[in-house]
């Protein structure tokens, strides 16, 4: 592939700040026009990442290209073709909707600003709202007007910094309706989120924590390639069946899920050696089940923790 075909194409990436590694040796390739997710814990280095790609934060070392610019030398070029969107929300509450977008669409020197703004408020339905102040708007309509800013200027990369965090499910549900409308348009979209249903919506998705990229893929390939064995059993008492899995050879997780626990490793010989007195139960009903997300990325938590 090449930069035809990647709006993202970096490797060896490192941040520091001080003697904390942020970010170390990252390498990330995202195609043009496909809905990238980002996962990793708090502090895991997803919002470097995200800064050092749209060149507001320069690597201490490392190489690459994002919209065919270099990320090093190149930075006002992608700052002008990207729109980000930080995981504050980041514009201004004493103004309305309209004088917001006005306002952004005069930092980027838009010649054609009021046509851009009528268009940016159609698209993301801020016309019947656009005399309301964006200090009086629900997270919902904060994160639409979020998106329509960065949208003004016709951006061909969106990177999206945790977007849905705090906002309710049918807000969330519409604010990715719209994001695969826009990816159907050719438009790429980085998007870092904690969410596993919203991962789950991307077309490829990455794992990183500690500043290490862990997995990377579809999320049939991050499932198949996690090397997790995952059962599920159903009991009168999970919580007393729970304490007596844990610690367990080969046992590394047990979570609960409403009414059912995820028992999980990655020695499928080993775990179900450990369990098969607990089978043999009455009352109790195993099945062995495919991994959920959740379950890879926890166990890929404590692996690299362990590693640090």
């Amino acid at each position: 592939m090449n930069n035809d075909t990647l709006a993202i194409d970096v490797t060896g990436l490192v941040k520091r700040f001080g003697d904390l590694v942020a970010v170390n040796d990252l390498a990330l390739q995202v195609r043009r026009g496909e809905i990238y997710g980002f996962l990793g814990p708090n502090g895991s280095g997803k919002t470097t990442t995200i800064r050092m790609l749209c060149g507001l934060l320069t690597p201490d070392s490392g190489s690459g290209t994002c919209l065919g610019y270099d990320v090093i030398r190149e930075t006002r070029q992608i700052k002008r073709q990207v729109g980000y969107m930080t995981q504050r929300f980041s514009l201004y509450e004493d103004l309305t909707i309209r004088e917001n977008l006005d306002f952004t669409a005069r930092i980027y020197g838009m010649a054609n600003r009021n046509e851009a703004v009528e268009r940016s408020l159609e698209r993301l339905g801020l016309a019947d709202r656009q005399k309301q102040l964006a200090g009086t708007l629900s997270g919902g309509w904060k994160q639409r007007l979020a998106l329509a800013a960065c949208m003004l200027h016709d951006p061909k990369l969106l990177l999206l910094d945790e977007p849905t965090a705090g906002v309710d499910p049918k807000a969330r549900r519409d604010f990715w309706d719209e994001i695969h409308q826009l990816a159907a348009t050719g438009i790429t979209v980085l998007v870092s989120t904690h969410y596993m249903d919203e991962a789950e919506r991307c077309h490829r998705l990455a794992y990183i924590a500690y500043g290490h990229l862990l997995a990377e893929g579809t999320v049939a390939e991050v499932v198949e390639n996690s090397g997790i064995v995952t059962w599920t059993v159903e009991c009168a008492d999970l919580y007393a069946l729970a304490a007596k899995l844990r610690g367990l050879p080969g046992v590394s997780q047990v979570v609960p899920f409403g009414n059912v626990l995820h028992v999980s490793g990655t020695d499928a010989a080993l775990l179900e050696q450990s369990i098969e007195p607990f089978r043999e139960q009455s009352g109790c009903r195993w099945t062995q089940a495919s991994p959920g997300l959740e379950d890879i990325f926890i166990q890929m938590m404590e692996k690299a923790k362990d590693n640090v």
